[in-house]
């Protein structure tokens, strides 16, 4: 069989990083706001993963029905992880890469839980198509769609075989099938994700990812940066999910932003819309790290949330978020 992973143990060199090329996303969430830029931001250095083990699968090779978006797939897994570890999900934002948030995939390993970073059609974000539009469903539509390939929405061209669950059950089947002593299987219960046993998480557009999940479904943690300000930028008026219950108790969400992002002020109303616990949500303050350069017009504070190499560094260079990582995480019981 041809194995298209990469394996990396204590003792392997390190994680090779390519720098992506950037992606822009155009927004008509506000006519005043400046376009949302997002990239796959990435270390300029390669990364090594101490003390645990690296899988890199490509999609395709998960389920080969798979064609579009098709960049390789983040494993993570501390050694000394107890089996039964909860599993966290991530999904980059908008034109992004798993690798482009290697430092909070780093954390949440850190934390105790096996990880994934999840590559997945994140082409169009939401505001851009919807936004403008004067019905506030689109939003919901949308999401559904994307995420668990059933929607209906005529705006996206999202293939079911091509949703987030999809390519999260393929996955969890494929590194059950190629790595059967490591207890993938767990996370998977009548050929769907067991929600309850996975945290799932996300920037940007992969924050509203992980919260229309957390809404849909009961699942073991939500935490979202900086995304689900999904609304009709006229009238204000939210879309029907983020208004709705939620199938995840409030006491399970956690969400932060950053105090200088240019849509700032939606988040923090965002959250209040989805009840968040006030004392569940971090505002970030730190100033981006200023090593990397920018695209013109990109939003650096949004981006810095989680990014590689704009992430912040403390004077030891490590993430200077580390400590609010660490509150958004938890320890996975």
């Amino acid at each position: 069989m041809n194995l298209r992973f990469i394996y990396l143990a204590l003792t392997c060199a390190g994680l090779a990083i390519g720098a992506g090329n950037a992606r822009a996303q155009q927004s008509s969430s506000s006519p005043q706001a400046p376009p949302a830029i997002e990239q796959p931001y990435v270390a300029r250095d390669p990364r090594t993963f101490k003390n645990g083990r690296l899988y890199s699968v490509w999609p395709h090779d998960a389920d080969p029905e798979i064609k579009r978006f098709d960049k390789p797939d983040l494993v993570l897994t501390k050694n000394g992880l107890p089996r039964t570890a909860k599993l966290l999900v991530f999904f980059p934002g908008t034109g992004g890469e798993p690798n482009g948030s290697w430092p909070f995939l780093e954390a949440g390993a850190d934390a105790g839980y096996r990880v994934i970073g999840l590559m997945y059609d994140n082409g169009v974000a939401v505001p851009t198509i919807c936004g403008s539009q004067s019905d506030p469903a689109c939003s919901d539509r949308f999401r559904e769609k994307r995420i668990f390939g059933d929607g209906v929405s005529i705006d996206i061209d999202d293939l079911p075989n091509e949703s987030v669950v999809n390519r999260l059950v393929k996955l969890l089947q494929y590194l059950d099938k190629n790595f059967s002593d490591e207890g993938w299987g767990q996370y998977l219960v009548n050929g769907q994700p067991n929600w309850a046993r996975i945290a799932v998480s996300g920037h940007s557009q992969g924050g509203g990812v992980a919260a229309y999940i957390a809404k849909k479904r009961s699942v073991y943690r939500v935490i979202n940066l900086s995304g689900a300000w999904d609304r009709v930028e006229v009238t204000k008026e939210w879309a029907p999910w983020i208004t709705s219950p939620s199938a995840t108790p409030m006491d399970r969400w956690y969400c932060a932003y950053h105090a200088k992002e240019s849509r700032a002020e939606a988040m923090k109303l965002a959250y209040v819309a989805l009840q968040v616990p006030p004392d569940h949500i971090r505002v970030l303050t730190l100033e981006p790290n200023p090593a990397n350069a920018m695209p013109k017009g990109a939003d650096v504070y949004h981006v810095s949330m989680s990014a590689t190499g704009v992430t912040p560094l403390d004077a030891d260079g490590k993430p200077g978020y580390a400590a609010d990582w660490a509150f958004l995480l938890g320890a996975p019981q």
